[in-house]
This record gives structure tokens, C-alpha cells and sequence, in this order.
């Protein structure tokens, strides 16, 4: 995880110039990959794109799903660390025999078999993961994705790469309040809620994966349109960023309501019991993911968990075999 702040500090967003014009060029794009590949990468990206406006078009869905789409008129970025996940070489190799030239790839190793059969193939400069829980290839992949949106729109919008890595210094190391760490610890469900942007749903995952409790993302209003019948006391909703407007609901429905705890992750203080990160303005969802990265690490730990050494869980889910 800590190696991310190097990943932001070095970032190169002129390295998608060129594949950024071919990707305008055709005007859609679909994102996929497995896991967490593409949750945050992805979903960052399109959130980005609609608030900003751009005339291009970006959608998201796993392979096996996208495998089922008209992808003709699509230009397709393919993420897969390893290279030889099976979903995603399956989707490219139907591409390509339908003869799409616009198949991307992007994945953190050198001569795998992704970068042999697509148009054109990306190595991501973090290097391989050494854990289990993917950390450092999401933020670089998600600034891969982001920057060729910079690049299309102009480069106004590209980051300042020293000021973003020292946010996530912050956030990964910034001491969390005891009692948030031995709520979440002691809560049967751990549930994350906002934005559909891909952060709150990849911090779902990583709860799984580094304090091996139970978990579910709720996004936007969920956690506040039913799923309230079967929350209990003692399970603990963090919500990330949450928004003005739906600030009283959740205190209602969730604290008033349920009883249950409920703690922001924020830029700002707010009614909750809150988390409070460096405002990072347009690239405050990568500090966000950070700062839960921590939370679930300092909860890992206190559980008593080897967050390094997961029962079931592997480095390549669903690998390729010739």
C-alpha cells in the first residue's frame, strides 16, 4: 500500500497521448477486467467523465458479461495484472476474431499472453503486487484511465503529482480513533456507502480480502430504502463522502432508525462520527480509498488477523491455460 505514494508522485499522464487521440477517434469505450482491476479504475473514470462533460462514451461490465455485447463501434481497455486472466483473454481473443483493431491492454507484467493478443498492450509501472489484496496497480490504473480523459479535454486537468502522493501519505498513515477500529472490529457486517465510483464498492472487496469479515456496498440511498429491516445494532456503515442532501436521511433511517453506527470518511467534518482526509478537490476519491485502505488494515490488525496470509483468496483469480 505505501508503495502508491511513489505511483502517484511518478505518474506520466503523457504516456496515453497517443492512445488517448486513437480512443476519442472512436468515441466509445468500454473498461473491463476482474475484480479490482476494474471496480475503481473504471468507475472513477466514468464519474469523471459525467460531471466534467466529453463526448466520449464510457461503460463498464466484466467480461463475461461485455462478451455478450455488440462491442463493433467500441474501442476495449482489457486490465489484467497478471496478464492471463481467463474472463478478460476470453473477451479479447471473440474480439479479435470479430475483428475489432481496438482492443487495449493494460497489466503490470511484461510478455504475458494479454500483451500478445491485443492491438496494443500497457505495462503499469508499480510492478507486481506483493499482496494479496490488490492496492497500488487500482490507483495506477485508475490514473491511466483518468489521464486519457486529461488528454482528451486538455491538459488543465492533469494532476499535480507531488501534491496528490502526499495526500495519500496522509491518509495511509493518519492515526484512526480507537473506538471507529473496535466498532468495526467487533461488527458482524461492515458495510461501505456513496458514491457508485468505485471507491466504497473496492473498499467492500478489501474488507473480504484484509480483515476477512463479511461486507456489502450500498450505493447512494440503499442503505436507507429497505436493507434498514435486517441491519443489526452492531453492524457499522462508513460512508464516503456523503451528500449534503441525504445527510439527514441516513441520520433518521440509521441512527435514529436502526441504532447502528455510522462514520464518514470526508474532506470536511460532518453530523457523523468522522474520518476527516486532505481535501484533494477532483482527486479526492483516490485519498478516500486510501484512507479506508488504512481503516481496514488498523481493523485487520486489531482482529488479530495475518492480513498477509489469506485462507482462500489468490494473486490470480481465474487464470488462463492453454
Amino acid at each position: 500500500m505505501m508503495e502508491t505514494i511513489n505511483v502517484a508522485n511518478q505518474f506520466n499522464p503523457g504516456r496515453t497521448v497517443e492512445i488517448a487521440a486513437k480512443i476519442n477517434t472512436v468515441g466509445q469505450l468500454l473498461l473491463t477486467g476482474e475484480g479490482s482491476s476494474r471496480i475503481f479504475p473504471a468507475k472513477n473514470v466514468i464519474r469523471k467523465a459525467k460531471s466534467r462533460g466529453t463526448g466520449l462514451n464510457i461503460i463498464t461490465e466484466g467480461s463475461c458479461q461485455a462478451a455478450l455485447y455488440d462491442l463493433s463501434e467500441f474501442a476495449v481497455f482489457c486490465a489484467s495484472n497478471s496478464g492471463k486472466t481467463k474472463e478478460v483473454i476470453s473477451l479479447i481473443n471473440k474480439l479479435v476474431e470479430q475483428g475489432n483493431t481496438n482492443v487495449f491492454g493494460l497489466t503490470a507484467n511484461r510478455g504475458t499472453v494479454l500483451e500478445k493478443i491485443c492491438s496494443e498492450t500497457f505495462v503499469l509501472n508499480c510492478g507486481w503486487e506483493k499482496a494479496v489484496a490488490a492496492t497500488k496497480s487500482v490507483v495506477e490504473q485508475a490514473l491511466f484511465y483518468e489521464s486519457i480523459l486529461w488528454n482528451i479535454n486538455g491538459s488543465e486537468n492533469f494532476i499535480k503529482s507531488a501534491e496528490l502522493s502526499s495526500k495519500i501519505e496522509y491518509s495511509l498513515t493518519m492515526p484512526i480513533e480507537e473506538c471507529i477500529i473496535d466498532d468495526a472490529v467487533n461488527a458482524p457486517v461492515i458495510y461501505f456507502a456513496g458514491f457508485n465510483d468505485g471507491v466504497a464498492e473496492e473498499l467492500t472487496l478489501k474488507t473480504n480480502e484484509i480483515t476477512r469479515k463479511k461486507s456489502d456496498f450500498l450505493e447512494g440511498t440503499y442503505a436507507v430504502h429497505g436493507i434498514e429491516e435486517v441491519l443489526d445494532k452492531k453492524d457499522i456503515v462508513f460512508l464516503i463522502d456523503p451528500i449534503d442532501d441525504e445527510i439527514e436521511k441516513f441520520q433518521s433511517v440509521l441512527i435514529e432508525g436502526v441504532g447502528l453506527k455510522v462514520v464518514a470518511i470526508s474532506s470536511k467534518q460532518t453530523p457523523f462520527t468522522t474520518i476527516i482526509v486532505p481535501d484533494a478537490g477532483e482527486m479526492a476519491p483516490y485519498v478516500f480509498l486510501c484512507a479506508g485502505w488504512n481503516l481496514l488494515v488498523e481493523t485487520g490488525l486489531a482482529a488479530g488477523i495475518n492480513i498477509d496470509m489469506p485462507k482462500r483468496a489468490r494473486k490470480v483469480g481465474n487464470e488462463f491455460v492453454f
